[in-house]
């Protein structure tokens, strides 16, 4: 947390999945006058609504602005309970955005916001975006080593997505808690660069003078509780529809990274007639525990985070905010 008081000031929600950040956030910004702005890795990509529990928007979200001519939907700002939210919908699964590329977005959109009058809210579970926002990442771009990610290729085939993930934390254990374990593109990835520059994954990154104040509140719920919230939110992303929004996708994009998030690669086994729908559904449910977990393991090592009690959200975090912001 920013100790001056002359840099702008924000609020950031974090917390694991299903952990109630999108509703609290919303009830902040109606009563501190905020607006949203994202900060989840999947949720930014057009058509991957029911997978990535985006909010209902308006319909007015759709309006085209008078002075661009465009729909604000392609411009990442949308409409929910009356509430903008940026960098949501901003690109097709099929395109690819990077840490660097968000950062960039959201600080435009943060001043944007503040020029406005607004409190600029930066919610969301994706710890690596929030970090590069808080603490004003220095992001060097990695060139691509084709000739090391087919090594790399042909040692996932051999060996197993397991040892290629082995390899990489014990090249750099920070990376276990950013980088999916059963995402193959970015294990190869996050070892391409290791290998390639020498340096972990995660040292790739370095803070700068921060650009913002921040209090940061993060919202914790007992294991249990959260295990109950994690099934039954995917049950009912089944029940909305997951299936035919995944085959819709896969069918026009194939098998791209962005299909590899949570929710959609279990489904698309399971189109591929690699596994049963029940099987589906069980392994999402699984692999959204171990990705919650990761999140809570990413967010406790920040020590300005709050943690609040989630039965108080509401009234602890609003007066805090009305305090300090």
């Amino acid at each position: 947390m920013s100790s001056s008081n002359k840099l702008p000031k924000i609020l950031v929600i974090v917390g694991p999945t299903a952990s109630g950040k999108t509703a609290l956030s919303i009830k902040l910004a109606e009563k501190l006058g905020g607006e949203i702005v994202s900060a989840d890795s999947r949720q930014i990509y057009r058509g991957m609504n029911i997978g990535t529990a985006k909010p209902p928007f308006s319909p007015t979200s759709q309006r085209v602005d008078t002075k661009t001519s465009v729909p604000r939907s392609n411009r990442g700002t949308q409409v929910s309970e009356g509430i903008p939210h940026h960098l949501i919908d901003i690109r097709n699964p099929n395109e690819d955005y990077s840490v660097a590329d968000y950062k960039h977005d959201a600080i435009k959109v943060i001043h944007g916001i503040l020029k406005r009058g607004k409190l600029p809210i930066l919610v969301g579970g994706t710890g690596l975006y929030v970090k590069a926002v808080v603490e004003n990442l220095d992001i060097p771009k990695v060139a691509a080593k084709p000739e090391l990610r087919k090594k790399l290729e042909i040692e996932l085939k051999q060996k197993g997505l397991g040892k290629l993930f082995e390899k990489l934390t014990a090249l750099d254990p920070e990376a276990a808690y950013i980088v999916d374990p059963k995402n193959p593109r970015r294990v190869i990835r996050a070892l391409e660069v290791a290998l390639s520059t020498g340096k972990p994954f995660t040292a790739q990154r370095k803070k700068k003078k921060p650009l913002f104040e921040t209090e940061i509140i993060g919202i914790a719920l007992p294991p249990e509780k959260l295990r109950e919230r994690i099934e039954t939110r995917v049950d009912q992303m089944i029940q909305d529809g997951l299936v035919e929004e995944t085959r819709n996708l896969y069918k026009k994009y194939g098998r791209v990274k962005a299909l590899d998030a949570i929710g959609y690669r279990e489904i698309i086994d399971y189109l591929d007639g690699k596994i049963s729908l029940e099987e589906a559904i069980r392994q999402i449910k699984m692999n959204t525990r171990h990705y919650a977990k990761r999140q809570m393991t990413w967010f406790r090592k920040d020590k300005n985070v709050l943690w609040i009690d989630p039965k108080n959200a509401i009234q602890t975090t609003s007066a805090i905010s009305k305090k300090s912001l």
